[in-house]
């Protein structure tokens, strides 16, 4: 990826959580998959996830969308070598799978740190996610974030979709985050892995938007990219940025 010059006057920084802070759970994919006979590399799964959000980039995104995450659980499982007329069936499982709560359960290497490094430049933090109900505690669980004190990166805000109701790309979402935090569109951006969901949405909002792209599966859009949620606090500090 190219270098990138410093985001200015960023005062505050809302982050999406599956691809950005969380990934789905190795261990629950590949038992899943091997109740169908697949044995597929746990190591592979991070891959898997972002080459399943390289697939939406050409469909219009509606979370709930039945289509759209076949779409995803098609590619995800491609990706861990399941391939021929064991990919459908696959995907079908994967899709059940991923109503499970539990599922994002992995938290990315680094994510922890990367969220102290955001809060030590001063920005306001808040989290809006597309979820199932549960991801403030599951932060809190993981000592990730919380509002208020706690065990994690104080933030202003966790906005859950299935909680308030309204879903990426909807602005709504992004505009009630804003609120809650006391900053206007243009002093904020946010960070997430889907451009369907997250560059759009924050654009309909006014915000700019930086997509977290490990595998380097989007160098089409024009947009601020990064490999890692770390590289985040780079760009509010410094000339430049590792993207």
């Amino acid at each position: 990826m190219p270098d990138h010059p410093a985001l200015p006057d960023v005062d505050a920084v809302l982050l999406d959580v599956g691809g950005v802070l969380r990934l789905p759970s190795p261990s629950h994919i590949v038992e899943a998959l091997r109740r169908l006979g697949h044995d597929v590399d746990p190591g592979r799964v991070p891959r898997a996830h972002y080459a399943g959000v390289a697939a939406l980039d050409s469909r219009e995104f509606t979370e709930g969308d039945r289509d759209v995450w076949l779409a995803y659980n098609r590619a995800f499982a491609a990706t861990l070598g399941v391939d021929g007329d064991g990919l459908d069936e696959a995907a079908e499982i994967l899709l059940s799978e991923f109503t499970v709560a539990e599922l994002w359960s992995y938290v990315i290497p680094g994510a922890h740190e990367a969220l102290r490094a955001l809060a030590g430049t001063g920005v306001r933090i808040a989290i809006v996610s597309n979820a199932d109900g549960t991801v403030e505690a599951q932060l809190r669980e993981d000592a990730l974030c919380q509002v208020g004190p706690g065990p994690g990166v104080e933030v202003g805000a966790i906005l859950d979709s299935a909680v308030v109701g309204i879903a990426k790309p909807d602005p709504r979402i992004f505009h009630l985050a804003l609120e809650a935090l006391g900053v206007p569109a243009e002093r904020a951006i946010h960070v997430g892995d889907t451009p369907a969901a997250d560059v759009l949405g924050a654009l309909r909002a006014g915000v700019r938007p930086v997509l977290v792209d490990p595998y380097d599966d989007h160098p089409h859009l024009e947009v601020t990219r990064v490999r890692h949620v770390a590289d985040v606090a780079g760009l509010l500090t410094s000339g430049s940025g590792s993207v």
